[in-house]
């Protein structure tokens, strides 16, 4: 049920929205520059990497020495707006329609972090990663760590179709209130370094 939901759903959104994209992406153009298009390898279900799509929203501005600048430098004012209404997501729904992904679970992080995981942390990737999730509806980036990943997890253990549109509808409501967009002092999420236990 989720994937034929996943598929009617994107589709319909693709098409619905199709302008929108059309119309955000040329702005983009004009204010950030190629590539409109922000691709990274992520993880998926069972971690096998796929390519993962939403809206660039920061430059591509370098220090003298070619290295990126930190994302808050880099966020642009108009990026920052696609971030705060989420539509940066937007490129996600082609990933939805490919089968990568899920409207609902857990968020894709990056490669780096699969050998960071306890076991149980883990278990987020049981199922497909989503475009919003419990971990979002509870928190999102201002949340710590440990405790995004004990929502996917929960979410893992309680998937049910009825969750996933619960969820959905708890998105819109976060997104209309733009609560959790950020965690204090960074644009978006400090990184993932991993729990060690020294005892």
């Amino acid at each position: 049920m989720q994937r034929t939901f996943d598929i009617v759903l994107s589709s319909f959104c693709l098409l619905i929205l199709s302008p929108i994209l059309i119309i955000l992406g040329l702005i983009l153009l004009f204010t950030i520059g190629s590539p409109v298009l922000f691709k990274q390898t992520r993880p998926g279900f069972q971690s096998k990497p796929f390519t993962f799509y939403k809206f660039s929203t920061m430059t591509q501005e370098k220090d003298t020495k070619g290295v990126l600048l930190p994302n808050e430098h880099r966020l642009t004012r108009f990026g920052d707006f696609l971030r705060k209404t989420s539509l940066d997501e937007l490129p996600s729904l082609w990933n939805v329609l490919k089968g990568d992904m899920s409207f609902v679970g857990p968020r894709p992080l990056l490669m780096e972090y699969l050998n960071r995981y306890t076991p149980e942390q883990a278990r987020r990737h049981e199922v497909k990663p989503g475009i919003t999730g419990w971990a979002q509806v509870n928190g999102r980036n201002a949340i710590t760590w440990e405790e995004k990943f004990k929502f996917d997890v929960w979410y893992v253990e309680n998937q049910s179709f009825w969750l996933d549109v619960k969820i959905l509808f708890m998105t819109i409501w976060k997104v209309l209130i733009g609560e959790g967009i950020s965690q204090k002092g960074h644009a978006t999420m400090e990184e993932f370094k991993g729990f060690r236990n020294d005892n």
